[in-house]
């Protein structure tokens, strides 16, 4: 996506990498949002020998597609409900920090231009 190239170029307009949200979550959604919640546990996570790295909002169908692959081996290709589930999960998980990582994008340009706006009235 660039973002090293824009982050050395607008460093004040574009977000850092592993840095916490600036703005509010809340705001621009006057009805709320709905907050995300980690369906699988610590314990399970642990308990399914799952790796790090898939220790995220979709571990719950991680842990069910690494239990059907063990339950059914050598014909992991049986397992191919459970495979589209969770890389559809992943995906759609990959478009929703997407989307905040551009919302927080915009949120900066938007406070730089409003900045620069008062600069130049007052």
């Amino acid at each position: 996506m660039g973002n090293g190239i824009a982050l050395a170029h607008k460093p004040e307009v574009t977000p850092p990498p592993f840095c916490d949200i600036q703005f509010d979550p809340m705001m621009g959604f006057p009805e709320g949002r709905k907050e995300r919640v980690m369906i699988a546990t610590e314990e399970e996570m642990v308990a399914a020998k799952l790796p790090y790295e898939q220790r995220d909002y979709c571990a719950h169908l991680a842990i069910k597609l690494l239990q059907c692959r063990k339950e059914v081996w050598p014909w992991a290709y049986k397992c191919q409900p459970e495979r589209h589930e969770y890389l559809t999960c992943e995906y759609e998980d990959y478009i929703l920090r997407m989307k905040e990582y551009e919302r927080e994008r915009r949120l900066m340009e938007r406070r730089e231009r409003i900045k620069k706006k008062q600069e130049r009235e007052g």
